[in-house]
């Protein structure tokens, strides 16, 4: 059993205020964590090893919402609507036929049922509030699955679906989130179980006011943990998924990579931000606005540790450089126009235009009469729909005489660290170690806590190689007191 594993955690005792539980703790788990039923037992164990876990968060079956996009584009990219679905039947019936219980069956048929009526519908028309309803399917047939085999397990469960509390915006495929709503629902829709039950519940969906369904982005099964977390302030977050922890760089980059077990709020953002994918981008704003700590580990072994994430480092030395992240699917805007020269808010209507498209920019420089930026379609709409529409192309070259310039395939390699923008001659060692790569745009000096160089996604791999052999192999840079 892994009761050791927790109680080395040092976890505080269970609390209750008035009839409800004070401080529960949220466990988040991946598609790779619910994927089958020997992956299922390993969560049950875990559960069942920390009577703190109260709400358990869950995405799709690996695999699902892969074949869910391919569902919601139909219209798009024609594709055997019933073969999708006999896929995705075949991924979840395991589960079922392991539970083996006629109202299980029942309803993952009715679910199955619906998702084919969609499915035909998107053949005929495609807008992205469907989208939305298709892609929700993934956690709402998981979280069906997941609440009824932990109770086969003998553990307490109550499906409270996260429409129900999970309160957003309606910018279908990328849904912003309303705190205050989420906060008022969620207490009424999680407490009153929290003494009794292990409450299950979807991540990465919600609903706006219209009760329309609505998804929070590739991902956001994570960001949904924490917004649940800072609601019912849960004492701290658990996010279990395929590795041990974060790592100082992708594991398939470098076999030498190893975890770092504690990370502060600020190192952990910036990772998230730049490409780890243990983590979702947003998942940390709530959990630091809330202070609440967040532990990252293995489903699969969960004896080995894992990382936490809290407010601050423990008061110890540590390396300038901590890690390095990164991430693809860059494209590098280029936008010239000899209006610039010597005008005033030219930048600022460009800008305007990226926001009236819900475009977001990672990095930018400018000259006279040219601007270079960064978009991520890493996270755009869930269906993976290009950022540059024909319609906001259009508003920019109405800017004026304006020349643009796309080039896609392209990623943003993001080294990590404290005091970077302090330390001397880091920016130099650098460039000397690279000095055999192109780097297309590097920025450095917003943040002590980044530095970040755009490459060609094809070298990316080597880029990251070489700065890992030279700072973090050796590290070779001053330490900064944490």
């Amino acid at each position: 059993m892994l009761v050791s594993f927790f109680i080395n955690l040092k976890l505080p005792a269970l609390q209750k205020v008035g009839a409800y539980m004070m401080h529960p703790v949220v466990a988040k788990f991946g598609g790779t964590s619910v994927a089958n039923v020997s992956a299922l037992e390993h969560c049950a164990d875990i559960i069942l090893s920390s009577p703190d876990i109260k709400v358990v968060v869950v995405s799709a079956q690996s695999g699902v919402t892969n074949l869910l996009v391919k569902l919601a584009k139909a219209l798009k990219q024609p594709v055997d609507i019933k073969a999708l679905i006999q896929e995705i039947q075949s991924i979840v019936m395991p589960i079922a036929e392991y539970i083996n219980l006629p109202a299980v069956y029942d309803k993952l048929q009715k679910l199955l049922s619906e998702l084919m009526t969609l499915g035909q519908i998107s053949t005929r028309m495609y807008n992205q509030q469907i989208a939305d309803e298709i892609l929700s399917f993934g956690e709402r047939i998981s979280a069906m699955l997941v609440s009824e085999f932990l109770a086969r397990k003998h553990i307490p469960t109550k499906y409270i679906p996260a429409k129900w509390f999970m309160k957003t915006d309606s910018h279908h495929g990328q849904a912003k989130p309303d705190t205050k709503a989420i906060s008022q629902q969620a207490a009424q829709a999680i407490y009153p179980y929290v003494n009794e039950y292990v409450v299950v519940t979807e991540g990465f969906i919600g609903s706006d006011e219209q009760g329309n369904t609505t998804t929070l982005g590739r991902g956001g099964s994570d960001f949904s943990g924490a917004l649940i977390s800072e609601a019912i302030g849960a004492k701290s977050l658990q996010i279990w998924t395929d590795v041990n922890g974060i790592y100082q760089v992708d594991p398939r980059t470098t076999s030498k990579a190893c975890v770092i077990d504690s990370l502060s709020f600020n190192e952990a953002a910036e990772l998230a931000t730049f490409g780890a994918k243990v983590l979702h981008p947003a998942t940390l704003w709530p959990a630091i606005r809330a202070n609440i700590h967040v532990f990252v580990g293995s489903t699969f072994s969960p004896k080995q540790g894992g990382s936490w994430i809290t407010p601050k480092q423990k008061a110890v030395q540590t390396p300038v450089i901590r890690a390095i992240a990164e991430r693809k699917n860059q494209t590098l805007l280029t936008i010239k126009s000899f209006d610039m020269f010597h005008a005033k808010g030219f930048l600022a209507r460009v800008f305007s235009v990226l926001s009236k498209h819900n475009i977001g920019v990672d990095l930018v420089t400018t000259s006279e009469v040219s601007i270079a930026l960064t978009l991520d379609n890493t996270t755009g709409c869930s269906t993976g729909d290009s950022l540059l529409t024909p319609a906001l192309l259009a508003e920019l070259k109405a800017l004026g005489q304006v020349d643009i310039q796309i080039q896609n395939g392209l990623s943003l390699v993001a080294v990590i660290g404290n005091q970077l923008n302090e330390t001397k001659g880091i920016s130099g060692a650098l460039f000397a170690c690279l000095k055999n790569y192109n780097i297309r745009l590097f920025c450095h000096g917003a943040s002590g806590h980044n530095i970040c160089m755009l490459v060609d996604t094809t070298v990316a791999k080597q880029v990251i190689e070489k700065i890992y052999q030279t700072f973090l192999m050796t590290n070779n840079m001053q330490e900064v007191s944490a």
